[in-house]
């Protein structure tokens, strides 16, 4: 296949013998999806390759989570599927964590199990689903590799960078506390490993490489410690400050403390520093598909699970607010047929990742599946043609001592809420009957919640728009999406 091969190519599959699958694969691209760990977009300006990639890919400017927690993000993003039908609603618990998605069936039917079945080599490495143990027996196996991917690198429990355990397909590698043992250039070097083997073979193929960072603690790669010095969390409008009309849970929020503000700055420091070997790794990755020959034919796919807030609101280290510092992400997307240096406004969402990444294998999207194919917008198609909303949950999970979402006892839980975002606003209702409207046109920063001025029929209109999408399902949800 050579650099002529457009997206547009991979949306109707050739017909093709059902004995040959590795025949037909190889005429289709390869994906590269590097997947960051509570990655706020204001940490791209400290990301050199990744705005290098901007400039030769596509930026998404609105593109949002179903719900800004690691595991029901990341069950999203592997089946396409809102997280009230995935059923995984938080990191642990009987409704959460990779308890939650092996229990309900999911990885029988992910974008790995579609794409392997259509002859790709497929490869997980970083981290899986918070829950996952690699010295858990699980189906009999141990460590466990569920099903879908040729090559399986992942880690229980990476966020300190070093002293951890990796199951290497079925074997455990223990790493120590060595340079050499950074858990990010691990992954970046068995990446690149992957890359080259996979080309080799003439193999189309799917590499995910999903870090921990920056998600705290935020270490970063022991050459980096010392970048940024004297670096200061941004002080936008949000920082320090409570919309008017805010919400009762987060009416109580004091002001910040100048000792926590000093807190915040150190924190944003670190989450820089810690992504230094992320930026690195995807230049290296980048570089080692131009040296495979396979550059031209590879999507790379640049995302987050979620977005953080610190600061802002006068909250400190945190997520799962339907503010856009904790529902939006970055996306960045480059490949074939991609025009350089674009951007888009259209309303992605974490759910259009598995379709995308079926849509470009030849697989067939199931109608199970809530989320679209991006390949329409990435072959230049208009903004207009896509949904016009997406679906923000949130189910208040029990604060668990081991559950890495705490961040240190700061993190603090809204009460449940059901949200609508679209590019002029933002709608959230709240189990309690609170109710919350930001007009992203004219207050961008979400400081005015202005539910109180909206007419009886405007209410009444957003609620029964809002319903249609927490209770949608499968091709119901594109539907849904263009209230």
């Amino acid at each position: 296949m050579g650099a002529a091969t457009t997206s547009a190519a991979v949306t109707t599959p050739t017909t093709t013998s059902v004995t040959q699958p590795a025949a037909a694969a190889a005429q289709r691209p390869n994906i590269v999806f590097v997947l960051t760990d509570d990655m706020s977009s204001n940490l791209l300006p400290y990301m050199p390759q990744v705005r290098k990639l901007q400039s030769q890919g596509m930026t998404f400017n609105d593109a949002v989570v179903s719900n800004s927690l690691c595991c029901p993000s990341r069950s999203t993003i592997f089946t396409g599927q809102y997280p009230h039908n995935t059923g995984v609603l938080g990191n642990d618990g009987p409704n959460g964590g990779f308890d939650a998605f092996h229990k309900n069936g999911l990885e029988r039917d992910t974008f790995a199990t579609a794409l392997k079945a259509k002859g790709y080599r497929t490869a997980m490495m970083g981290k899986y689903l918070n829950g996952y143990d690699p010295k858990a027996t699980v189906d009999g196996q141990q460590p466990y590799v569920p099903p879908g991917w040729s090559q399986w690198d992942v880690v229980g429990d990476g966020y300190k960078g070093y002293d951890y355990k990796l199951a290497h397909n079925h074997k455990i590698e223990p790493h120590g506390n060595k340079t050499k043992d950074y858990l990010t250039d691990v992954l970046s070097e068995k990446g690149q490993s992957f890359i080259k083997k996979s080309a080799a073979a003439h193999k189309p193929f799917m590499l995910e490489v999903a870090l921990f960072t920056p998600h705290g603690p935020s270490i970063p790669a022991r050459r980096d410690k010392h970048d940024f010095p004297g670096l200061k969390a941004p002080h936008g409008p949000a920082f320090d400050r409570l919309p008017t009309n805010a919400p009762p849970w987060l009416a109580r929020q004091n002001p910040l403390t100048q000792s926590e503000k000093n807190t915040i700055d150190k924190k944003f420091r670190k989450r820089a520093q810690s992504l230094q070997a992320v930026d690195k790794m995807v230049g290296k990755l980048r570089d080692t598909l131009a040296r495979a020959g396979v550059a031209d034919d590879t999507y790379i796919v640049f995302s987050s699970d979620n977005g953080f807030h610190l600061g802002e609101y006068r909250l400190k280290a945190g997520k799962q607010t339907a503010f856009d510092t904790d529902v939006r992400v970055p996306l960045v997307i480059a490949g074939p047929g991609v025009a350089a240096g674009r951007t888009s406004n259209a309303q992605v969402s974490n759910i259009d990742f598995a379709p995308t990444f079926r849509k470009i294998g030849g697989a067939a999207v199931s109608s199970r599946v809530d989320g679209h194919s991006l390949l329409p917008l990435l072959d230049g198609g208009p903004d207009a043609d896509w949904r016009t909303a997406n679906l923000i949950e949130h189910r208040h999970a029990k604060k668990s001592p081991d559950d890495p979402d705490n961040h240190g006892g700061e993190s603090i839980s809204p009460p449940n809420y059901h949200a609508m975002r679209t590019i002029s606003y933002t709608y959230v209702e709240y189990d309690s009957g609170a109710k919350e409207y930001y007009d992203l046109r004219t207050d961008p920063n979400e400081l005015h919640n202005t539910v109180g001025r909206l007419s009886r029929a405007r209410l009444a209109e957003l609620h029964d728009a809002l319903t249609r999408l927490k209770d949608c399902r499968g091709d119901g949800c594109w539907s849904a999406g263009h209230p």
